[in-house]
């Protein structure tokens, strides 16, 4: 089977690695690059030369971003070539219509690097419903945040330290915003959604991140036997469902709670199956690459996988209800809570949505507050 590849940086370079190295029935045979980039005969700086090319039967997107990728992946599937991406902004944004054109023109659409790195996450999730329904899953689904969090937790470190540790390692882009305000994990859990719920997933879900995270909160956390960790998670009762993406407080014991460094760790529940963990190296070129080859090898065995969005369950915030306790200014703290002896005060039967309006509003009078949800009744 012959792929090309859009985009030659940290993933694109581990795919290829991946295929010369280990895979001899796939060949990496044209590769998208800028203009100024392009130093290789495979290589051309015109998506047309890809498109028109009748030997290539998959393309691989690792560009990132929403433009052009959404048009080169649109294109691709029109022109009749498979497509597997790792870009979880993208097909978070546009997943019904790509499920639609890849459909009519029998190709495939293979999504799974997008969400977990490494983890055959969105693979496990097929293979549990052709039994189960999945009533819920949950998880740390980014590494960047989850690696600030455990060296502020180990070193003791500030959380501006500790982002600047991640961005010299590479885990963290100049620009950190989609891992630390939460916009990555909502990525991943809308097409977590959609995958485990069958259903269109709502873009707008309740998004808090770990931004405003201080050293002083952890310790305030770890005294009670807390630990905190960015967590994106879905239900489904019935014709119902929520998502939402949120600080969760975690007992220090809890697998989550330990979970090191960049590494994610995801849980689904089926009917039958009962709970089921999937924990890995949640990026990077090698585990990502990784995840992306494995599609394209089942693409290559005639593997297609689907993604049933017609269900009828509609998006109810009210399923996801828990406590919170928020960190801010005297003068700032909403009304109705219950004040802790740290200065914190807990409000309890806050679905996400309220939770996350209710962070939002505050954060106008203190823009420093934080919020978390506390651990669920066991």
């Amino acid at each position: 089977m012959n792929v090309a590849i859009l985009g030659l940086g940290t993933v694109g370079t581990g795919v290829r690695t991946i295929i010369e190295e280990r895979v001899p029935g796939i060949t990496v045979s044209r590769i998208l690059r800028l203009p100024a980039d392009v130093c290789e005969p495979c290589m051309t700086s015109n998506y047309d030369d890809i498109l028109g090319d009748p030997s290539i039967d998959a393309v691989v997107e690792v560009m990132g971003g929403l433009e052009p990728a959404r048009t080169f992946i649109l294109q691709a599937l029109a022109a009749g070539k498979h497509v597997v991406t790792a870009n979880k902004a993208v097909v978070a944004a546009n997943l019904g219509e790509m499920c639609r054109v890849a459909a009519e023109n029998g190709v495939g659409l293979f999504v799974e690097a997008t969400s977990g790195g490494g983890i055959p996450w969105i693979a496990s999730i097929a293979k549990v419903r052709r039994i189960d329904e999945i009533g819920s899953f949950s998880g740390i689904l980014n590494g960047t945040s989850n690696y600030l969090i455990d060296r502020m937790r180990k070193d003791g470190s500030t959380f501006d330290a500790a982002l600047a540790r991640a961005q010299e390692l590479g885990y963290a882009e100049h620009d950190p915003s989609a891992d630390i305000d939460g916009i990555d994990v909502a990525n991943k859990t809308i097409i977590s959604a959609a995958a485990a719920f069958g259903c269109d997933c709502t873009h707008d879900l309740p998004v808090s991140g770990i931004r405003n995270l201080t050293k002083d909160d952890m310790d305030a956390f770890a005294a009670e036997g807390l630990i905190v960790k960015l967590i994106g998670r879905g239900v489904c009762e019935g014709a119902r469902y929520a998502v939402a993406v949120e600080p969760q407080l975690l007992p220090a014991d809890s697998v989550e709670a330990c979970v090191p460094d960049n590494f994610n760790i995801a849980t689904l529940v089926g009917t039958t199956v009962g709970p089921l963990k999937f924990y890995g190296q949640g990026a990077g070129s090698l585990p990502t690459g990784n995840a992306i080859v494995q599609d394209l090898i089942d693409c290559e065995q005639g593997v297609r996988p689907s993604f049933d969005l017609d269900s009828s369950i509609t998006y109810d915030p009210s399923l996801l209800v828990g406590d919170y306790v928020m960190r801010a200014d005297a003068a700032a703290m909403p009304a109705g809570g219950s004040a802790r002896p740290d200065g914190t005060s807990l409000f309890t039967g806050l679905t996400a949505l309220a939770a996350r309006e209710m962070l939002r509003t505050t954060i106008e009078a203190d823009p420093a507050a934080f919020m978390a949800r506390m651990p669920d009744p066991q």
